[in-house]
This record gives structure tokens, C-alpha cells and sequence, in this order.
């Protein structure tokens, strides 16, 4: 009788032990970002010839993005860790926008593909969209396309009757509010739509940047460069890909070790989620000369406590 007691009890302390150790690596490592995240936004807004240029307006369009995406992910597992219930009214409006936000990072990815494929072609003949006082009007844009597809989503699925949107009490997961296989459907072909579209402009960029080098004589430099950046977007898109490896990498898992779950699914979280979207934006935050120089002395200047350099 003792050991029927004392199994329960030895399940639940090692479900807690697995809970706080999540908790206290998903939470440090999201802190870092948000720092990190939070001194390049920081840098955009005190100088202003970085908001006077498309290429770094479309950036911190990406850092804000990105935090949006992780803010509302890092929320949603902290709930499901913690097994907290809460009304659809509460629960949707965080799924949307993390859907939202993970739809439209390859959009932006696109987006600033172009701007560098433009910038190079046609450096004196610019159009008028991408300009650094029109671009908001492409950013809006996109944020309307991958705002619309979500909304079409949920609309589209059949609905638990039983289910009271404002009373009833549900773990806010995506299963849960969108169960119908049509939106499973639906969200796997919107998702491969967008990535296959943004690796065919990309790789489009960077071959039309690639034979433009054989054509210009001068500033061949810039035109590296920009072919530098095309295929690290063309990684930014690789690494947010790796989102779609669950059902693969849950396999091979299920094949080769015996894990719970629940350890399943938070390591394809944190390898294949987590992780693309904080290296994404330190990689090509760090590597750009110009914002390298203004964080350096960020993080020189609160390091030695003094005031904010200029």
C-alpha cells in the first residue's frame, strides 16, 4: 500500500522538478534577448540617420516583430507549464499574434531582400515605396497579410459548442482553438505558401545581385555586401524553417529515447522555436559595421555606469 502512495507522489515531485527546470532555462535566455533586443531599439531611437534609411527601418520592424513573437510564445508556455486555464476571449487574441508574427518574420525577411536587390540596381532611381519616408507604407502592408490569414483561419474551423468563448476555462494551445482538421490544413498550406515564396525572392535577389557585380566597375564593395546580406537572410529564413521539423524530429525522438511528452515538445520548442528567433536578429544586428559600433559603446557606457553616449 505504501508503494501505490508513494508512486503518485514520486510522479508529481518529478513533474515539478522537470517544470522548474524549463521554466529557469526558457526564462534567462529570453531575458538576455529582450536586453539585447531592447539596447538595439534603443540605439534606432536616439539616432536618427538609422530611421533615415529603409534597410534599418525594415530591421527594427524585424526586432519588434520578433519580440512580439517571443513575448507571446515565452507567455503561452509559462501558462501551459503552469496548467493555467483561461477563457477563449483571452486565449485567442495571444494565438493570433503569435501566428501573426510567425507568418510575417519571412515577410520581412523578403521585404529586406529586395530593398538591398533595389538599393544596388537602381541606386539613383529609386521608387518612391522604398524610400525611408514611404517604406512604413510596405510594413503596414505585410503586417496586413500575415494579420489576415490567422482571422481567415479561425473563421474557417468548427467550434465546440459546449465551449462558452467568455466563461469556459481551456489550456490556450492551438490544438484547442483551432481542432478541425481543415484549419490544421489550411495553416500547414499558408505556412509553405509563405517560406516557398520568400526562398524563390531571395534566391531571385541573389542571383540578380550576383550578375549585376559583373557589370559594375566601382563600389564593388557595397555590391559584396549586399550579397553577404542575401544569403543571410536566405539563414534567417533557414532558421525560421526549423519550426516546421516537429513532426519529424518528434519521431526520431520517439525512436531513440524514451522521453516523456512533455520534454518532446519543449525540446522541439527551444531548438527549433526559441532558439532560430533569438539568433536571427543578434546575427545580423551584430554583423552590420555601423549598429555593431553604437552597441559596443552601449554596452561599454553600462558596464561603467556613466551617462548614455551620444
Amino acid at each position: 500500500m505504501q508503494n501505490l502512495t508513494e508512486l503518485p507522489t514520486n510522479a508529481t515531485s518529478h513533474r515539478s522538478l522537470s517544470v522548474i527546470i524549463k521554466v529557469c532555462v526558457v526564462i534567462p535566455f529570453f531575458c538576455v534577448f529582450l536586453f539585447c533586443i531592447a539596447v538595439m531599439l534603443h540605439i534606432f531611437a536616439s539616432h536618427r540617420q538609422f530611421m533615415d534609411t529603409s534597410r534599418y527601418i525594415l530591421f527594427a520592424t524585424m526586432l519588434v516583430n520578433d519580440t512580439l513573437q517571443l513575448m507571446t510564445s515565452v507567455l503561452l508556455f509559462l501558462f501551459i507549464m503552469g496548467r493555467v486555464n483561461f477563457a477563449l476571449v483571452y486565449c485567442v487574441p495571444l494565438l493570433f499574434i503569435a501566428t501573426a508574427t510567425f507568418q510575417n518574420t519571412p515577410l520581412i525577411l523578403a521585404t529586406m531582400s529586395l530593398e538591398r536587390y533595389i538599393a544596388i540596381v537602381y541606386p539613383l532611381r529609386r521608387p518612391a515605396s522604398w524610400r525611408s519616408d514611404r517604406i512604413w507604407i510596405i510594413i503596414l502592408s505585410l503586417w496586413f497579410i500575415s494579420c489576415i490569414f490567422p482571422v481567415i483561419d479561425y473563421f474557417i474551423g468548427k467550434h465546440d459548442p459546449s465551449v462558452d468563448v467568455l466563461s469556459t476555462p481551456v489550456i490556450c494551445k492551438t490544438i484547442v482553438v483551432n481542432p478541425s482538421p481543415i484549419q490544421t490544413l489550411f495553416k500547414a498550406a499558408v505556412s509553405l505558401l509563405f517560406f516557398a515564396v520568400v526562398a524563390v525572392i531571395i534566391l531571385f535577389t541573389y542571383v540578380r545581385i550576383l550578375l549585376e557585380t559583373r557589370k559594375l566597375r566601382q563600389d564593388r564593395v557595397s555590391v559584396s555586401k549586399a550579397m553577404h546580406t542575401v544569403l543571410l537572410h536566405g539563414f534567417q529564413l533557414l532558421l525560421c524553417m526549423l519550426a516546421f521539423t516537429h513532426p519529424i524530429t518528434e519521431s526520431v525522438i520517439v525512436l531513440h529515447a524514451n522521453w516523456p511528452p512533455e520534454d518532446i515538445s519543449f525540446f522541439n520548442y527551444f531548438c527549433f522555436v526559441l532558439i532560430p528567433r533569438f539568433l536571427s536578429p543578434l546575427i545580423y544586428g551584430f554583423r552590420d559595421q555601423s549598429l555593431r559600433g553604437y552597441i559596443g559603446k552601449t554596452f561599454l557606457c553600462c558596464s561603467k555606469k556613466v551617462k548614455p553616449c551620444s
